[in-house]
């Protein structure tokens, strides 16, 4: 018998798990792929668009550079996961029948109830979120002078925020565009919940950068061209892009699995509270004891590993393996510069001090995303890819 497996989604979830199952199942299963673009996005190099949108082709993977010829491809937006008739259920094309299904759909954008943020913001989750900040820095920088730049405001100093901002500043110094850039954060501290060391390296190379920040204040209301806050005096702007948190998807409005705004919850083997329904990444919380598993690239890269693996034994009857997220370092980029931390030698470097920067941070970096694009096609590919990464 047949057994129809379905991945939703081609982040780095769906397309890890993929790559897995490719490599898993054999003639009794097929795979049926289902996403909204036919092309995977390096999203944590998703920023770099901000500042040139030609480096897209070197951080974008057409779906049929990483699919076997019998593994089925749907474009189209999932709406929802009937899981009494295991089906899959789409926006403009017929149901999907699925045996086994992994959801890897990624997250939407939280507001957090702020009134106004949703209407006047931009966000990064996608190739052409990141395209449309490059267009309105670029008029807004355009229709700006030096006695009166382009205000651009980046709300949330998390991972994105921050390399947001050292992006927008490599533009401007590269354009000599008037651009002045703040970066706001609602707590105490950028990069927050992590190592002091790490957020000062981070708040120096900002600085140096020219990026004004703004901390411990958090927006109240966003209004056009103007943003509130709960103390500080309101902030003018031309453009505003806000990266603040995570939520789940739509499609899982009044889902029967259980679930945390949207987020499925799972077990450390991925399997949700429906046996054949199993999710990573972003659309999913994942069991690890004290503290879920991170929504991070890094995170859904390693479990796509073991989840495409599960769904393999899964259909074979075997015992599901456990997972536990291996915390294998940070590296962020602000512009040119990067910062790395904690990093264990599995990354390809061991040095004797926890933080660094400078030119091992950098190739760092950008060997990470090699290593994936390679995972995922091969190491040519990563090599033509290697000056935009």
């Amino acid at each position: 018998m047949t057994e129809n497996v379905v991945v939703l989604g081609a982040g780095y979830a769906g397309t890890g798990t993929v790559a897995k199952l490719q490599s898993e199942l054999d003639d009794d299963a097929r795979i049926t792929w289902i996403s909204e673009t036919d092309y995977h996005l390096v999203l944590h190099e998703a920023h770099r668009v901000v500042r040139d949108p030609d480096v897209r082709s070197d951080i974008t993977v057409p779906v049929h550079e990483i699919t076997d010829p019998s593994t089925r491809f749907v474009q189209d937006r999932v709406t929802g996961l009937d899981t009494d008739d295991q089906v899959v259920e789409l926006e403009d094309g017929d149901d999907v029948e699925y045996d086994y299904v992994l959801v890897g759909l990624g997250s939407s954008t939280a507001y957090y109830g702020i009134p106004g943020l949703a209407e006047h913001s931009l966000t990064l989750k996608s190739l052409d979120d990141a395209l449309e900040i490059h267009d309105q820095v670029k008029t807004a920088s355009q229709e700006a002078t030096r006695g009166e730049p382009a205000q651009v405001v980046i709300g949330g100093a998390g991972l994105s925020g921050i390399q947001t901002a050292g992006e927008i500043a490599e533009f401007r110094d590269e354009h000599r565009a008037p651009i002045d850039i703040h970066l706001v954060e609602a707590l105490d501290e950028i990069f927050p919940g992590n190592d002091p060391e790490i957020q000062q390296a981070l708040r120096d190379l900002l600085e140096e950068a020219g990026v004004q920040i703004h901390t411990d204040d958090p927006i109240t209301e966003a209004e056009d061209g103007v943003i509130n806050f709960d103390e500080g005096e309101p902030l003018e702007y031309d453009v505003f892009v806000w990266t603040g948190g995570i939520t789940g998807r739509e499609a899982f409005d009044g889902t029967d699995l259980e679930n945390e705004h949207n987020r499925l919850n799972t077990e450390a083997n991925f399997q949700t509270s429906d046996e054949r329904v199993f999710a990573i990444g972003d659309s999913a919380i994942i069991d690890q004891g004290d503290m879920p598993a991170p929504p991070t690239a890094q995170a859904a890269w390693q479990a796509a590993e073991v989840a495409g693996e599960n769904i393999a034994r899964a259909i074979e009857n075997r015992p599901l393996k456990t997972w536990e997220f291996e915390d294998k370092g940070t590296v962020i980029s602000v512009g040119e510069e990067a910062v790395a931390h904690e990093v264990k030698p599995a990354f390809g470097i061991s040095l004797p001090v926890d933080t660094f920067g400078g030119f091992p941070a950098k190739n760092l970096k950008k060997m990470i995303a090699a290593r994936w694009l390679a995972d995922i096609t091969s190491w040519n590919r990563a090599r033509k890819s290697w000056s935009s990464l």
